[in-house]
C-alpha cells in the first residue's frame, strides 16, 4: 500500500473516531432528553413565590407547582382567536402525552374581568382537570415575568391566530421527557 493511502486511511479513521467520540460524549452528557418542539432547560428557572386564586377560590402557590409536571399558559376569558386555540390544543397535548399527574394551569392576566368562577367555567369547557389562575395584577404580573412572559393589555379588533406549538409534537416531547419530571 501506498504511503499516501496509508495517510488517507488514517486521516479517515481519526475523523471517524472523532466524529464517533463526539456522538458518543453528547450521550452520555445529556441531562434532559431530545426535544424537537421545545428547548430542555439545564437548570430550572427560578420562579419566586407566588399567591393566586384557583378556580374554587382556594389559593394557589408556587409550592402549588411541586410534585406534577405543569404546562402553565398565560391568557384571558375574552380572547377572541390564540386563548382557545390554545387551549384545544393543550387539552389533545394533555390526553395524547398519556402523563396522568400532567397539568395544564392557566393565568388569566385579565383579573378585573376573570373571576375565579368565569375561570373555572372557562377551562373546564375545554378541559375539566384544567386549574384557572387569577390574583392581584402584580402578583400576576410578577410570576409571568418569572416565567418569561410579557403581559401588556392592549384592546384589539378580532384577528386569526394560532398556538405557538403543534399537540403531536409537543405531546411526543411530553413522553420523551417523563423520566425528568
Amino acid at each position: 500500500m501506498s504511503k499516501v493511502r496509508v495517510r488517507l486511511l488514517l486521516a479517515v479513521a481519526a475523523l471517524a473516531a472523532s466524529v464517533g467520540g463526539y456522538w458518543l460524549a453528547q450521550q452520555l452528557d445529556r441531562a434532559g432528553p431530545r426535544l424537537t418542539s421545545g428547548t430542555w432547560l439545564p437548570q430550572p428557572k427560578a420562579v419566586r413565590d407566588f399567591a393566586l386564586t384557583d378556580t374554587t377560590g382556594s389559593s394557589f402557590t408556587r409550592a402549588s407547582l411541586v410534585g406534577a409536571p405543569s404546562l402553565v399558559f398565560f391568557g384571558f376569558t375574552r380572547c377572541p382567536d390564540v386563548c382557545p386555540a390554545t387551549l384545544l390544543e393543550l387539552a389533545q397535548v394533555r390526553k395524547a402525552a398519556a402523563l396522568p399527574t400532567l397539568r395544564v394551569v392557566f393565568v388569566s392576566v385579565d383579573p378585573q374581568r376573570d373571576t375565579p368562577a368565569l375561570l373555572g367555567t372557562y377551562v373546564h369547557a375545554f378541559d375539566p382537570a384544567f386549574l384557572g389562575l387569577t390574583g392581584a395584577a402584580r402578583s400576576i404580573a410578577s410570576m409571568a415575568a418569572d416565567f418569561g412572559v410579557a403581559v401588556n393589555r392592549v384592546e384589539l379588533p378580532g384577528g386569526d391566530s394560532t398556538p405557538p406549538f403543534e399537540a403531536s409534537p409537543l405531546a411526543a416531547d411530553l413522553r420523551r421527557a417523563a423520566p425528568w419530571l
